[in-house]
């Protein structure tokens, strides 16, 4: 393949780089040689000299789900905040009655249709949640569908489990008595039967204060699955404090956040999740101190957050102009936020996240020229193809 202009970030120098007129032979699924003059292709891509970046790697979705919640947009459209809508009856709990009573084929349909679209804007690893089903029988068969998708469909799956979502309907005067249901019921189960590699918490006011958090993620953690956690969006408890803590592998979202939960964050090596679609599907203004906590010395990646209530988002390319324009990121360290930087929160840069020699072939050709052009073009979506495990999907 003869590439104009390479941008990805290489091991070897520990940074991002930028290489003009290079060709790259794919074997296998595989990258297994970057250079000049190679000639040892039996076919041959002329890019045309564009713009060649790896495939997205999107390390914060909530995909599984039955139906939208559209008319919880219009109730925001119409001034409600997103705690006014849950108390009349919308938020999280509206989607788990439609999952609850969703037949398994059913809803694999339309992950499946998500999996798709996410593929074709780019995305070719992406990180999966649960949590809309919040009882053993529907988190099992919302973890089910993406193991069943994880082995059927082209893009990389990597699933959580967030029964600690939000308290279902049925304990909402019993908190705590839902916490011990998932610590001794539920994360047993998951873990035995090993559908997931990520177990997180919503810790937020009105979700799951700071100690039901820690069982949790202890518990958790007693049974194999890599904590991680939503802390600070709305308000600031000391979520990510906690994920400091107990050595969370990422906290996510992190709107409110103040500089002794940083500090906590700094001594575990916690990486920093941003999600500002999130925000701007909110209507909100404030968004993550990108700034601050990149200056401090924290990894920081950037994801959709993609789900049916608070960001109907799956495009990577749009959460990166949100980055640039408003988190006032680099270009290039959004690339790297969005490819190589959420390969590691999900432990797959070895071999995702980069256009390295030895790596799965995840590649994303664009119709532009430079970098700038991504996010300035965000919506005609300016991806020319996308190339998963060596072969072209879209």
């Amino acid at each position: 393949m003869n590439v104009g202009t390479l941008v990805s970030y290489d091991s070897e120098q520990d940074s991002m780089v930028s290489s003009k007129n290079l060709e790259i032979v794919i074997e296998g699924g595989k990258i297994k040689e970057i250079g000049r003059n190679l000639n040892s292709a039996d076919d041959i891509y002329d890019c045309k000299n564009k713009l060649l970046t790896p495939g997205f790697v999107d390390c914060h979705t909530h995909p599984v789900f039955f139906e939208d919640r559209h008319r919880e947009f219009k109730m925001r459209v119409d001034g409600l905040s997103y705690d006014e809508i849950a108390e009349s009856g919308g938020g999280i709990n509206s989607s788990v009655s439609s999952l609850r009573s969703a037949s398994e084929i059913n809803l694999k349909n339309r992950v499946q249709t998500r999996m798709d679209n996410f593929l074709k804007l780019g995305t070719t690893t992406i990180e999966a949640k649960s949590g809309y089903g919040l009882n053993l029988d529907s988190e099992l068969k919302s973890l089910k569908v993406l193991n069943d998708l994880k082995s059927t469909h082209l893009i990389d799956i990597v699933p959580t489990f967030m029964g600690a979502h939000a308290i279902p309907k049925e304990y909402k005067k019993k908190p705590d008595e839902y916490v011990d249901y998932l610590c001794e019921v539920v994360i047993p189960e998951i873990a035995k039967q090993g559908i997931a590699e990520y177990n997180d918490v919503f810790c937020e006011e009105g979700y799951f204060n700071l100690e039901q958090t820690k069982r949790i993620l202890e518990m958790g953690c007693e049974y194999g699955l890599i904590p991680r956690i939503h802390a600070d969006e709305f308000k600031n408890i000391g979520g990510s404090s906690i994920a400091g803590i107990l050595k969370c592998v990422s906290a996510d979202h992190l709107m409110k956040i103040n500089d002794e939960n940083i500090a906590h964050m700094l001594e575990s090596n916690v990486t920093a999740v941003l999600l500002p679609g999130t925000t701007f599907f909110l209507g909100e203004k404030a968004y993550a101190p990108y700034e601050k906590l990149k200056n401090t010395g924290l990894d920081v990646a950037i994801a959709t957050d993609y789900n049916p209530g608070s960001c109907n988002i799956q495009s990577m390319t749009f959460i990166i102009m949100l980055s640039v324009l408003y988190m006032k990121m680099n270009i290039s360290d959004a690339i790297y936020s969005s490819t190589y930087i959420p390969a590691k929160v999900l432990n797959r840069h070895k071999t995702s996240g980069s256009i390295e020699v030895g790596k799965i072939a995840d590649i994303i050709i664009w119709d532009v020229l430079e970098l700038i052009e991504i996010p300035y073009n965000f919506s005609i979506n300016p991806i020319r193809d996308v190339i998963k495990s060596g072969n072209f999907v879209f």
